[in-house]
């Protein structure tokens, strides 16, 4: 008898407590918080604790009361969303509450059936507990999604009092659960549950007492958590109903449906969680219809930023295509380059080169630069372009069947290049949030492009000028020998017949010699003469010289007599140059090759290694400036002096190179007419 007395009591001093608590609630806070309504779900639950403690937990009065409370909370919660500054509450969460509100009504139909009797009272009573259960569920995710947007717009006073209406709901989930596995409603499991009513109303009142920021605001991550939390939520119920009808229906053969509906709902939910391309639909549909705006700018501005800051994780060029590759869920994505008043294709992201061009395309540079419109290729393939993109589209990039949209990087009115990104999984049309989007974000990484660019050029300038301070020493020690020379060619007229004299000048030149040799070494690579005029040369002979001077490291195949129009001195220096980079890059036991062929009217000299070869990008930007060197302490000025040479020859040189793999240098040069060769 202690039992039953204790639980009536608790839960006539909790619903003592909660009828209290309104008029607290109507003197609490600014005219934005919703008083009224939360003055309205604390009658409620003081209504439904009374029903309780004087009619009976099992009664259908008491179900009807406790529906009401549930309810006038979740109606509170939603106004709560009002101090966001928007004339309606969010969609996606009226959805929300409005399932939970559904549910609720569905159990409280349920309680009314297993209060007649009958045979499904049982089973309408099971089902009933297993959508409170739901409710208690949703109704903590709501709460727990608003302590969170509460974290840093609220006093602690408030947080207290929401974190208390989370353990109003925490207790209704104990009870139900514990109904559920079949503990008796009437005994100590009604006493804990009218201790925890009470808990809670003073936990409110002290919340109450002190004022906050009742301002909401619902991030999409908490939005799609809860829906699928509801979704999974329904699912169980769902399955649980279906189950019950089962063995209502199924005879003898209940057991083997209710097994074969079981295994195959999973196994069909698990198939479409599983599709990436669904999740996609999903996602958009949700963010199209629940939400203002597609994209939530905040999350999408940190991943971009965060994107572009991580410099250990690839190139600028590369993180800048992933930044912007990210915001549209876009697979791949190129970089096109501004070069010589055209657009050149550079890094990529998971973006397959076969297939791009070599030259560049000036009709797309100018038409970017001059418009600064982002190219959606489907409506160019579709014949559903405008403002002259159509025109401006390259052939191969609308014979890219992944090409899908070409975005500008337009920095202070000049374009630096443009990104073209591959189909996302969901093909879609760009509206004009895409179109803003994109373009602030092209905007954004123009600026890092040209920034880095701008860097490159200023240390590029700061090599320059610390080259220009060593050749100073140098020129300074070459001026004090010329000094010292000029002196001793000044005393030889008079004192040529000393011996003494003669002595210490032969001591004279033989230091300064040494120290000019000392001086050509420190010169290196920088000295030799240019103006030899280009001959016909005898190209074998030049290479078997090579070859015989490191026949270890070097050895000559695939070689004919061919002459060139060269000069001897000049391409000898290019070739040790390109050996010598070679040798280095290659493994210890491997061997650099030479190879010498005629094409036409071209003469072509391969230096070849399987070394560890260059990236396209470094090749393309870097590997023929001065000062650029993959060596460690390597000031990068051989091939930039290789390149020097053969121009100066009227040659060039081409270079194919894979990471992992090798390089061949090709040195190409005029060949002499048979002619001037005999000659």
């Amino acid at each position: 008898m202690l039992t039953p007395a204790l639980s009536l009591w608790l839960h006539a001093l909790a619903a003592l407590l909660f009828a209290l608590l309104p008029l607290a609630a109507l003197r609490t806070g600014g005219d934005a918080l919703p008083r009224r309504a939360l003055a309205g779900a604390l009658g409620l639950t003081a209504l439904a604790a009374l029903a309780t403690a004087g009619i009976g937990a099992d009664e259908i009065v008491t179900h009807a009361t406790e529906a009401l409370c549930t309810l006038g909370w979740l109606a509170f919660l939603l106004l709560l969303h009002r101090r966001a500054g928007e004339p309606r509450p969010p969609l996606a969460l009226g959805t929300v509450y409005g399932v939970i509100a559904l549910v609720t009504l569905a159990a409280l139909a349920l309680d009314g059936i297993a209060a007649a009797p009958g045979e499904i009272a049982d089973k309408a009573a099971s089902v009933a507990l297993l959508l409170h259960m739901l409710v208690a569920v949703g109704a903590l995710v709501m709460v727990q999604a608003l302590y969170a947007a509460l974290a840093h717009s609220a006093g602690a006073g408030l947080r207290w009092s929401v974190a208390a209406l989370g353990g109003l709901w925490l207790a209704e989930l104990a009870v139900r659960t514990l109904a559920y596995l079949g503990v008796p409603t009437d005994g100590l499991l009604l006493v804990a549950h009218g201790a925890a009513l009470v808990c809670v109303a003073a936990a409110m009142g002290l919340g109450l007492q002190r004022r906050g920021d009742w301002r909401v605001r619902m991030s999409r991550t908490v939005a799609y958590q809860s829906l699928t939390l509801v979704a999974v939520g329904a699912y169980f119920v769902l399955l649980a109903l279906a189950t019950s009808a089962l063995a209502t229906l199924g005879g003898p053969h209940a057991r083997l449906l209710q097994t074969a509906f079981v295994f195959g709902a999973t196994a069909a939910i698990l198939g479409l969680v599983s599709n990436s391309g669904l999740r996609g639909w999903v996602k958009v549909k949700l963010a199209k219809h629940l939400f203002r705006h597609r994209y939530d700018y905040r999350a999408e501005w940190m991943r971009f930023t965060e994107t572009l800051g991580a410099p250990g994780a690839a190139p600028l060029d590369q993180r800048i295509v992933r930044a912007l590759a990210d915001l549209t869920a876009s697979p791949a994505g190129l970089l096109l380059v501004a070069e010589d008043g055209g657009l050149v294709p550079g890094a990529g992201w998971h973006w397959d080169r076969a297939g791009l061009p070599h030259a560049a395309d000036p009709v797309l540079f100018a038409h970017l630069e001059t418009s600064g419109r982002i190219i959606e290729v489907d409506a160019v393939r579709l014949g559903l372009a405008e403002g002259g993109d159509a025109d401006a589209t390259p052939g191969w990039m609308r014979n890219a069947a992944h090409a899908w949209v070409v975005v500008p990087l337009l920095h202070r009115g000049s374009l630096v290049g443009a990104i073209l990104l591959a189909r996302p999984p969901l093909a879609r049309r760009l509206d004009w949030e895409d179109f803003d989007l994109l373009k602030a974000a092209g905007r954004q990484v123009a600026s890092y492009l040209a920034e880095a660019r701008a860097q490159e050029a200023l240390a590029e300038a700061q090599r320059f000028d610390e080259f220009n301070r060593r050749f100073a020493f140098l020129l300074h020690d070459i001026k004090n020998l010329v000094s010292q020379l000029a002196l001793t060619a000044r005393n030889a007229e008079r004192h040529a017949d000393n011996p003494a004299f003669r002595a210490d000048m032969i001591a004279t030149l033989r230091d300064s010699s040494d120290r000019l040799n000392a001086l050509l070494a420190r010169l290196g690579q920088h000295h030799r003469g240019r103006s030899e005029p280009a001959r016909p040369t005898a190209l074998l002979p030049l290479l078997e010289g090579l070859v015989a001077r490191q026949p270890a490291q070097v050895r000559l195949e695939k070689a004919a007599p061919t002459t060139a129009l060269a000069q001897p001195a000049a391409l000898e220096q290019l070739l040790v140059h390109l050996i010598q980079n070679a040798i280095e890059a290659s493994p210890a036991d491997a061997r650099v090759t030479l190879a010498l062929a005629l094409d036409g009217d071209a003469a072509q000299i391969d230096v070849i290694d399987r070394g560890c070869g260059m990236s396209p990008g470094f090749v393309r930007s870097r590997l023929f400036k001065p000062f650029t060197s993959s060596k460690p302490g390597g000031f990068g000025l051989g091939t930039f002096e290789a390149q020097q040479l053969a121009q100066a020859m009227g040659g060039r040189i081409e270079v194919e190179s894979r990471e992992g793999e090798g390089t061949r240098f090709r040195v190409v040069l005029r060949a002499a007419p048979t002619v001037e060769a005999a000659a």
